[in-house]
């Protein structure tokens, strides 16, 4: 077992400043080439307090305001303008930044693009839903109108 300190979210491992246990091949063939961990050391331990710092202060720290976010984005439909083919196929899928600037410009708040997960790959027109998680405990789900850009 490897000793690893996430320096990113990793869906069903932590957030960024855990320290984590994995197997070996997972650490040396995904995690550490990928970026999304390094080895733990002792001397670690200054860089989780940092990486731990830095996400909390993207974090939304009020549990009103995370509540009153995940009120206003799950009873809203955010529209999507995309480059799309004949028949509603887009060229390419929606990627999450996309999301995350469609929600700012619907003013509905300004999300982290690494907290927002598309389920599927979005790559037609349509509704389609994506989740995002606001707080450790606190999720959302954003729908979203995908249309053809003129």
């Amino acid at each position: 077992m490897a000793k690893l300190i996430l320096t990113s979210e990793v869906a069903g491992l932590g957030s960024a400043g855990d320290v984590i246990e994995v197997k070996n091949g997972y650490a040396r063939n995904f995690l550490i080439p990928q970026g999304f961990a390094v080895a733990w050391t002792r001397g670690g331990e200054k860089q989780v307090a940092s990486i731990r710092a830095a996400r909390d202060a993207r974090a939304i720290h009020d549990h009103e305001e995370a509540v009153a976010l995940k009120d206003a984005l799950e009873s809203n439909t955010v529209k999507l303008s995309v480059k799309a083919g004949g028949e509603g196929r887009l060229f390419g899928s929606v990627k999450t930044s996309d999301v995350a600037d469609a929600v700012k410009e619907a003013g509905l708040g300004d999300l982290d693009k690494r907290k927002i997960h598309i389920t599927t790959p979005i790559k037609s027109v349509g509704d389609h839903e994506a989740t995002v998680r606001l707080r450790d405990d606190i999720t959302a789900v954003i729908n979203l109108q995908v249309v053809a850009a003129k």
